[in-house]
């Protein structure tokens, strides 16, 4: 069905592989394509409750800023697809990891800022090097890498062009974990498999207080996460929740 990824579905867990590397940019509309109609299905796949994002290649997440930036320039059509890369991602309300096997360059990490957990290889580095060719980012990085390590990491980041290696990119918050690059996809997988057993609401809810109290004031926040915590308490889930932990066995949540 899809050309430049595929899919697979475990345990409440859609593993999404792109199969094709991203310096080419008719690959790369194709796969912005092809991501947003799968972001789709997912959003209303109930079975679906976590999502990982990864690639076999070790530049799956490294994309050449010059080769895309000279292919948009005088062609507005692929200019709009192009530059919506991360956004179907990010809509998401389901937990997104992204599994980092090698690099994350350019709109490659912007892709990877889209989600809520990024999981890397010891000998991964990371940038976003628009500036060197007198560009800036175009798909959420000036504004995700921000709220993520902060302004002035980001804008070191950003105004430099610098790559900087997996430990620096632990340490400033850019990544939660970096493993070695033989153990990824399986820690990639238990994490996301324990994720995925917890109640589904539950799971959306954490996503929907965090990320959208980033942008409220600290009561309006508050009230956020108030009102998400009683509306658990009117669900199926919070009652089997219960039940489970009463009767000292595994609970059985249905996203009800």
């Amino acid at each position: 069905m899809f050309q430049t990824l595929h899919y697979r579905k475990t345990d409440h867990v859609i593993i999404i592989d792109i199969i094709d590397q991203l310096g080419d940019l008719s690959k790369l509309i194709q796969l912005s394509d092809e991501l947003n109609e799968l972001c789709s299905e997912i959003a209303w796949d109930e079975e679906i409750r976590v999502g990982v994002i990864t690639g076999e290649e070790e530049k799956t997440f490294s994309m050449d800023v010059d080769v895309i930036s000279l292919g948009l320039r005088d062609n507005e059509e692929l200019k709009i697809n192009a530059l919506n890369l991360a956004e179907s991602m990010a809509k998401l309300d389901k937990p997104i990891i992204a599994a980092i096997n090698g690099d994350a360059m350019g709109q490659g990490l912007e892709l990877a800022l889209a989600c809520d957990l990024r999981i890397a290889t010891e000998t991964s580095h990371f940038g976003l090097p628009h500036i060197r060719t007198g560009l800036i980012p175009w798909d959420g990085g000036t504004q995700r890498l921000s709220r993520l390590v902060g302004r002035g990491q980001a804008l070191e980041m950003i105004l430099t062009g610098e790559m900087i290696d997996a430990k620096e990119a632990y340490r400033i918050g850019l990544v939660n974990k970096i493993v070695p690059s033989g153990e990824l996809r399986a820690i990639v997988m238990d994490m996301a498999k324990e994720m995925a057993s917890k109640g589904p609401i539950s799971l959306r809810y954490t996503k929907e207080a965090v990320n959208k109290g980033m942008d409220m004031t600290l009561e309006q926040g508050l009230h956020l996460e108030a009102d998400l915590y009683l509306l658990l308490h009117t669900t199926k889930d919070r009652t089997e929740g219960i039940k489970a932990f009463l009767e000292k066995r595994v609970p059985q949540f249905e996203g009800k």
